[in-house]
């Protein structure tokens, strides 16, 4: 019904095309058959009788089959064997009226016979199909007409035939304008000496020089190249493309991925999109069947972490969004950015600061969230080894607020971001989110207990490394310092990091929701994201200056300045006693829970607020020490 409703006057004019293409077909195959003679005319009249009924059954044969439903600029080989699959159901339904009903009762002989409804099945085909693909053609042709006479840029794509056709496709339905493909460079031996949709693969990626050159010698020098994502991966050697293509002048620009439901556009190549093992293969339905129509909240919202959050349930159908942000400029822009998007979903920004319980509280009663993600915190290492009474204030009580404030307002869950720095923690940094992991464990574990008719709310927390690009970040910090002709500053020789997009680490922060909100509630409450294999910082720092087409040690110096306070030479992602858990989803591991009771816990609150009020350190100290026994850190 839902279907049906949707239907438009297109539509209607669809299924008019396609009664009368099916009754010209039928009449056509009648007069083939009997050569126009006396026969056909004998025919006719229980023709004109059988005719209304045969249609009308046609019609919900066409329906079923989505040709009343199909867009023709868009259509292809699904919807030709669809067409298929249609005339071939008319034509059993011809066979059985024919051989069950006219057969014996009629005539005593066959009334329409098989060559006929042979006849009629190559025709119903065909003219069902012909004006489609003629309009289909008619568009194809327009658009490239079209790209070519809008001074569109001739373009080198780069990257395996199937990547080179999504691209294609998005060029010809006009989503990607100002382009004009003019030949394929595939890293894919199988590919080279053959056509993508009309267009030539002219050879490998290290043919780039000389196929530029061949063009600019014939006066059609190509001015970009577009990237394809195949292009990103290791054997298509995406940093030399990168500095070659710089080198020959050409502009450089990447496709982003299809499968996270993007619009096809062409964006800037970013050094971190060379930087990066495969991202996870992301199941998108199942975080929108998670997100759709839901009520959530999005504490420091205007953060790297926190707005990307806030774009993807946008992106996945919540109906309203709270952002918590205690930065005024920060709320001003991700509430900007969103309105900018034209979200359906209601989006409000209010000012908050988490360390103040009552207005949190207050905030939460009102909106009454379906979800709560936490992701405000204070983060910086070295500066939290120095302020790390701030820290607790706001990574400890701050998150305990949340997770109480979520509690009361009823929300179904409250997922906290944490930090792979939590494991066997070494800063003040890993210290306060350990606390703060353990305070939701343990309230999620009370809470699993409780015999009640509803299903009582889940607390997770989700750890994952550096995400490039987020505020503090090395990339960054990397990038400013090349530009202004270096040195670039690498703490330590040894120094290897964990680094994934924020894009990625926000799915997968969604997707854990999901395991933890699923039909049999998980014991669980810790997940882990797969980083991948991790990067040596300093090779990390070389790579971005070759990328900047410069040499290291030579147009830009390395100084490895020291570690600094709260840091370690290698992060961790479990501790040793959490035993990891299979949880069945790509990208994403679980850590068996390892927290003390919530009667212990509050015992410590409780003291820690004491000692806070007093500004007592060594009480303070002595407190954290004793919760999380395998802390080791030389803030004082």
């Amino acid at each position: 019904m839902t279907r049906l409703s949707h239907l438009n006057l297109r539509n209607f004019l669809i299924a008019l095309h396609d009664l009368l293409a099916t009754t010209a077909a039928l009449f056509v195959a009648f007069y083939l058959r009997f050569e126009g003679g006396d026969l056909f005319f004998a025919r006719l009249p229980l023709l004109f009788q059988i005719l209304p009924y045969f249609l009308a059954f046609s019609v919900i044969v066409f329906y079923l089959f989505n040709l009343t439903t199909t867009k023709w600029r868009f259509i292809s080989l699904p919807d030709a064997l669809n067409i298929i699959r249609a005339a071939t159901v008319l034509a059993v339904a011809l066979l059985v009226l024919d051989y069950i009903f006219l057969a014996p009762n009629v005539h005593g002989t066959f009334f329409l016979g098989k060559v006929t409804i042979i006849l009629y099945w190559f025709l119903e085909i065909s003219f069902l199909s012909a004006l489609r693909f003629a309009y289909r053609y008619f568009r194809y042709t327009r658009v490239r007409r079209h790209a070519r006479t809008e001074d569109a840029a001739p373009t080198l794509l780069i990257g395996r035939a199937a990547d080179a056709e999504v691209l294609l496709r998005g060029i010809e339905s006009g989503a990607i304008k100002r382009i004009w493909p003019v030949g394929v460079l595939s890293p894919s031996s199988s590919d080279r000496g053959q056509l993508i949709r009309n267009l030539p693969v002219l050879g490998g990626i290290d043919d780039i020089e000389d196929i530029i050159g061949d063009f600019a010698k014939r006066n059609k020098a190509i001015a970009r190249i577009v990237m394809t994502p195949s292009a990103f991966e290791p054997e298509a050697h995406p940093e030399s493309i990168l500095m070659r293509a710089r080198k020959l002048g050409v502009i450089v620009n990447r496709m982003p991925s299809l499968e996270s439901g993007d619009t096809p556009r062409l964006t800037a190549v970013a050094v971190e999109d060379l930087l990066l093992r495969p991202s996870e293969k992301i199941d998108y339905a199942r975080l929108e069947t998670l997100i759709r129509d839901k009520s959530v909240i999005v504490t420091g919202g205007g953060g790297s972490i926190g707005s990307e959050i806030c774009e993807r349930v946008v992106a996945f159908g919540a109906a309203r969004l709270l952002v918590l942000e205690n930065s005024e400029p920060a709320l001003y822009a991700v509430t900007e950015t969103l309105a900018a998007q034209g979200a359906a979903a209601t989006i409000e920004g209010r000012i908050a600061d988490i360390r103040d319980r009552e207005r949190v509280m207050r905030l939460m009663a009102e909106f009454k969230p379906d979800i709560v993600f936490h992701a405000a915190a204070l983060k910086h290492v070295p500066i939290l080894e120095r302020d790390w009474s701030e820290g607790v204030k706001t990574n400890i009580f701050g998150s305990i607020n949340v997770a109480d404030a979520a509690l009361a307002a009823g929300a179904e869950a409250m997922v906290m971001i944490s930090t792979d720095k939590a494991i066997e923690p070494v800063s003040m940094l890993g210290l306060t989110k350990r606390f703060a992991e353990m305070y939701c464990q343990a309230l999620d574990h009370d809470l699993g207990l409780q015999g009640i008719d509803k299903p009582p709310m889940r607390l997770i927390s989700v750890r994952f490394g550096n995400v490039l690009a987020s505020n503090g970040s090395v990339v960054p910090k990397f990038k400013a310092q090349i530009d202004a002709g270096g040195p670039v500053t690498v703490t330590h020789p040894d120094m290897v990091r964990y680094f994934m997009t924020i894009r990625e680490a926000c799915d997968l922060v969604i997707t854990a929701a999901t395991h933890a909100l699923g039909a049999e509630r998980s014991s669980v409450s810790v997940y882990v994201l797969n980083m991948g294999q991790p990067v040596k910082i300093v090779d990390l720092a070389e790579r971005m200056i070759r990328l900047s087409g410069l040499q290291p040690g030579y147009d830009i110096e390395i100084v490895f300045s020291g570690m600094r306070p709260g840091e370690r030479l290698n992060e961790i992602l479990f501790a040793s006693e959490e035993p990891t858990v299979e949880i069945g989803i790509a990208g994403i591991m679980a850590a068996r829970p390892n927290e003390p009771p919530m009667q212990t816990l509050r015992k410590w609150i409780t003291a820690l607020e004491q000692a806070i009020a007093r500004d007592d350190r060594a009480t303070i100290r002595t407190i954290l020490k004793d919760a999380v026994p395998e802390f080791g850190s030389t803030a004082a």
